[in-house]
């Protein structure tokens, strides 16, 4: 079985995601991860967020997910960027990396063949994005679409990085930034953000994480039990 978990930065559709997976002793993938560190190489590399230069990064760039207590790391050409990957830079280059035909091409098909490796050994796959239900797994059994209001968004953001020790941001600086990418990943011609026809909303504005996850193992067991 494949669950799809979509929806924009700050929904809590990564934590949530990540707990799904662990109940269910499922792989948990986060493809927003890989994005990320795709984006970090075009940074690392001084180019510019071109389909030119994306041919390039995307035919060479080796991006892999290990299994590891608490979420994976995050490694891109063998190096961990595990924590590299949270940084505000890493979520905006991400977000313009993803516009970029030659790096979903690439992204697509990686996380298609790790999805595949975990349902041929009998297990499931919990895979959260933003165009997981609509794009890379269109007919995944359960779709749910995880949302909430910008200020709270931008509140949670802003405590993970505080957590972090990044400060740097203020909770104004970090909605701005949100808003940002949310029109930027909704209004991109190639696979913009949006539920698919058949994904359940769950807005999260007023739900705590357990309840959240809770939310989600209640359709993934209703699913199984009509298959």
């Amino acid at each position: 079985m494949i669950v799809a978990i979509d929806g924009p930065a700050g929904s809590g559709k990564s934590t949530t995601a990540r707990r799904v997976a662990e109940r269910l002793g499922w792989l948990y993938l986060d493809t927003g991860a890989m994005y990320r560190a795709i984006g970090l190489a075009f940074v690392d590399a001084g180019l510019p967020f071109t389909d030119e230069a994306a041919q390039a990064v995307a035919g060479r760039a080796e991006v892999d997910l290990r299994p590891a207590p608490g979420g994976a790391r995050v490694l891109l050409d063998g190096a961990d960027v595990t924590d590299r990957v949270r940084s505000p830079e890493a979520a905006l280059a991400a977000s313009r990396v993803a516009a970029l035909g030659p790096v979903r091409e690439a992204m697509v098909a990686g996380q298609r063949r790790l999805a595949a490796r975990a349902t041929a050994e009998g297990s499931g796959a919990v895979i959260e994005g933003r165009d997981i239900g609509t794009v890379v797994f269109p007919g995944a059994e359960v779709k749910v679409f995880i949302d909430a209001r910008l200020d709270t968004r931008a509140r949670r953001r802003h405590a993970e990085l505080a957590a972090r020790s990044d400060d740097s941001l203020s909770l104004e600086d970090v909605a701005a930034d949100l808003a940002d990418r949310d029109d930027r990943d909704r209004d991109r011609a190639l696979a913009p953000l949006r539920p698919a026809e058949d994904a359940v909303v769950l807005d999260t504005t007023a739900l705590s994480v357990d309840e959240q996850v809770e939310r989600v193992l209640a359709l993934v067991n209703a699913a199984r039990a009509h298959a």
